[in-house]
């Protein structure tokens, strides 16, 4: 599946959201639904695109942005918010990935009770869920998504950005790091 294709799809799932920041799970929904239409060929490709995406989003930048949004971001935790980053398009995705102090016209700095983060795991287990509830066999999933897709690199790409040093924070994300670190 070329990259067209997968936003398309990720498209066609928000279509149905109300509100994809706050839901991501909705698109996640959504999505296994329309990947379960495809092909499990067709499915195994959706997942090495999102696995290239996942390797071209494994930067410093989006790792503050992420951690200052989401108020701190483990490995994993990047990784789920590199998947609500999915669900919300392609648009919010490559301005994110151009700027990710763009983030600041997406995301509210007024945290709701019980806010838990912007975490769009689900997004990154559709592809998956889908081939399952299509052939019966997840593994084969992995294993041809596995054979396809990049390798995660051992280290973030870009300048190495302290997420305990307000003032690195500031230098390279002054939006964000006005809205969540000067409140």
């Amino acid at each position: 599946m070329d990259t067209d294709g997968f936003w398309g799809l990720v498209e066609g799932a928000r279509g149905g959201v109300d509100d994809t920041v706050a839901d991501p799970d909705g698109v996640a929904d959504a999505l296994t639904k329309l990947l379960g239409g495809l092909e499990a060929e067709e499915i195994a490709g959706f997942g090495v695109e999102l696995a290239r995406l996942q390797v071209e989003s494994y930067r410093w930048d989006l790792w503050a942005a992420a951690y200052l949004i989401n108020s701190g971001a483990s490995e994993d935790g990047f990784d789920s918010f590199r998947g609500w980053l999915v669900a919300q398009g392609r648009e919010v995705w490559e301005a994110a990935l151009a700027d990710p102090d763009s983030l600041a016209d997406v995301v509210d700095e007024d945290r709701p009770e019980g806010f838990e983060g912007f975490d769009g795991e689900g997004v990154l287990h559709v592809g998956s869920h889908a081939y399952k509830n299509l052939t019966g066999d997840e593994a084969a999933y992995w294993k041809a998504v596995d054979a396809e897709a990049p390798d995660t690199p051992d280290l973030p790409a870009g300048q190495e950005i302290d997420f305990d040093d307000e003032d690195d924070l500031h230098g390279h994300l002054p939006r964000l790091a006005g809205l969540y670190l000067d409140n």
